[in-house]
């Protein structure tokens, strides 16, 4: 196992921003992280590469607990290392922000120069080797400080929201080097991302994040909203665009609501709008996660919904068909 937390908190002024309670990430593996701001992605990233230490609970790095306070950090921060969202380059060529970490080892010239080539091709920045590193892209920076961080030969490769702040054709890439690697490098690598769809295609493993716990893949969608009650004291939800739900329970005023993939149904057709919490939509996107399918719909918001694969063929749908879906109140979560 390359990590385990069991009664893991972390604490700042008194507010608990991380309180997990078992989670176990695995050795060779891609894990994503996901969840919505604030619910302390960021924080266990750095827990995990040993910048910060937990304010209580039990963290083991391959089995053996890690003391926050040991000399030994050094040497377990030498085997994990993490590419900030926005990483910042030395104002010097890209060959020369990729040898750093080489020359530090004091790995021979000849060697080195062997090294960089090697990780600029595998990132696809070859060409680039001698430009100027702080006038490239957003998505070329990016690429680049990954290739920095595989010249420190780690165990771990971390990601703070990797493709966050670049193009389409950059995020295209930067996915293909993450599957690399993993698979040709044989390195662990820990993403956070918003995005659902990349996370399953990159992810052997997704971890969600909700106010600092560990969630079910409920809180998937999750929406901000205001409840209204009439005057028979049912109670709905408006969401954005103006999309109402019914829900059983929740005070009137502004709400976070989530709605549980598992649970939505959905059909080929229109949806039978005299029922509650139904609706026409179309659907986006099809993905494949091993026993079930990930559809995306467009409902007037975007609904995340899982569907077993020995129901997707009765249902018959197809990307870019109108397709009905209803959310029954026992899927809505106010909270």
């Amino acid at each position: 196992m390359l990590y385990e937390l069991r009664r893991l908190k972390k604490v700042y002024n008194h507010r608990t921003v991380l309180d997990i309670e078992d989670l176990t990430l695995e050795k060779g593996q891609v894990t994503g992280l996901l969840g919505p701001n604030g619910a302390g992605k960021t924080t266990l990233l750095k827990i995990l590469t040993f910048i910060l230490g937990p304010s209580s609970g039990e963290f083991r790095f391959k089995g053996s607990r890690v003391d926050f306070t040991s000399a030994n950090l050094i040497d377990l921060r030498r085997k994990v290392v993490l590419v900030q969202q926005q990483p910042i380059l030395f104002t010097s060529t890209v060959a020369n922000n990729v040898a750093f970490p080489l020359r530090i080892r004091k790995i021979e010239k000849s060697e080195r120069e062997r090294l960089v080539g090697e990780l600029l091709e595998l990132v696809g920045m070859l060409s680039f080797r001698d430009a100027m590193a702080h006038r490239l892209s957003g998505g070329e920076t990016q690429r680049v400080a990954i290739a920095r961080a595989l010249a420190c030969f780690p165990e771990v490769i971390l990601m703070d929201e990797p493709t966050a702040s670049v193009d389409v054709e950059n995020q295209i890439v930067i996915e293909r080097i993450i599957r690399e690697i993993n698979q040709k490098k044989d390195i662990s690598v820990i993403f956070t991302t918003h995005d659902m769809i990349q996370a399953s295609r990159l992810a052997e493993k997704t971890v969600f994040l909700f106010e600092g716990r560990v969630a079910r893949s409920t809180y998937e969608n999750i929406f901000s909203g205001f409840i209204e009650e009439d005057e028979k004291g049912e109670k709905t939800c408006i969401l954005q665009g103006g999309v109402k739900l019914h829900v059983k329970k929740g005070k009137t005023g502004p709400a976070r609501i989530s709605i549980d993939p598992e649970r939505i149904e959905i059909w080929q057709g229109e949806g039978d709008l005299s029922s509650k919490n139904a609706f026409t939509g179309r659907l986006i996107q099809l993905t494949d996660e091993n026993s079930r399918v990930r559809a995306l719909l467009d409902v007037g918001i975007m609904l995340s919904v899982l569907i077993p694969k020995e129901r997707l063929e009765d249902l018959d749908i197809r990307v870019g068909m109108k397709v009905g879906m209803r959310c029954p109140e026992e899927s809505i979560e106010v909270f």
